[in-house]
């Protein structure tokens, strides 16, 4: 049990008479790159917002390298080491992109108000960290030259590329990435499989992602969790997932159509 990073037992979530997530488990260990897939409407953002604590499960628990989640603010959860990035891109439109990213590393700060009121040493020093560490990750996803650019100004790929980046300042154990690829080109979706796989490698990460893209999805995940109606219908690696009956009858609606998994259906 010890190389398990998130459990997650029986969670459930209830909008009144409706169960968008019926009693979900699942593991995932220490440095391993998971994916949750499933059709439209199959409760995979719904689990996102039970586990960064903007729902709170209706019953079961999550917990992070053993400590419960139940309860805690998203805020807390953040400095607990899960931090997530969004299916609508919910950048600081107006900051400029190295703004973007310094505001999530200040939530581990130690100095004080009259620390930076007064620019004493130890500010100086840790804002000087947070500068050199916002360039590095800016760098390493080829946004170095636009730090001082209006983060609304940015294409929309590299909006996506923001938002990871912002979510890496936090200094996470782990990463919720909810479709990272979702409105880029197969070019860049191809540049992201890559880059999703580099950082888990170079921040010692775990991931876990929501994609529609099943290429990006079978490409570069160990392990899948596949949703439907709320419901796991089955889980374990890309052929195991690509091969499942349950999986096709849910992405195809037909039962009889085994030649054909779901590798690019969207």
């Amino acid at each position: 049990m010890s190389n398990v990073l998130l459990e997650v037992k029986n969670l459930t979530m209830q909008f009144g008479g409706l169960k968008a997530v019926d009693s979900l488990s699942f593991q995932v260990r220490k440095g391993e790159l998971a994916g949750l897939i499933g059709p439209n409407g199959a409760g995979k953002t719904t689990v996102f917002n039970m586990l960064t604590g903007v729902y709170c499960p209706t019953q079961g628990s999550v917990l992070l390298d053993g400590l419960m989640l139940n309860e805690k603010k998203p805020y807390q959860i953040s400095r607990l080491g899960l931090t997530r990035t969004f299916q609508n891109i919910r950048l600081f439109r107006g900051l400029s992109v190295i703004e973007n990213v310094l505001i999530a590393g200040h939530q581990h700060v130690t100095y004080g108000l009259f620390s930076s009121f007064f620019l004493a040493p130890h500010f100086r020093k840790q804002e000087d960290e947070l500068f050199e560490r916002a360039r590095t990750l800016l760098k390493l996803f080829g946004l170095a030259e636009k730090e001082n650019e209006k983060a609304g100004s940015l294409p929309y790929g590299e909006q996506r590329k923001l938002e990871i980046v912002r979510a890496l300042m936090t200094k996470p154990k782990m990463i919720l990435l909810d479709e990272p690829a979702a409105g880029m080109n197969h070019s860049e979706t191809h540049k992201l499989m890559d880059l999703i796989a580099r950082i888990r490698k170079e921040f010692d990460l775990t991931v876990l992602l929501i994609e529609h893209d099943m290429k990006l999805v079978m490409g570069i995940c160990e392990n899948i969790f596949v949703l439907d109606h709320g419901c796991k219908i089955e889980e374990g690696n890309p052929e195991r997932v690509q091969n499942s009956k349950k999986v096709i009858e849910a992405y195809l609606g037909v039962d009889d159509d085994k030649d054909h998994p779901p590798k690019g259906h969207h």
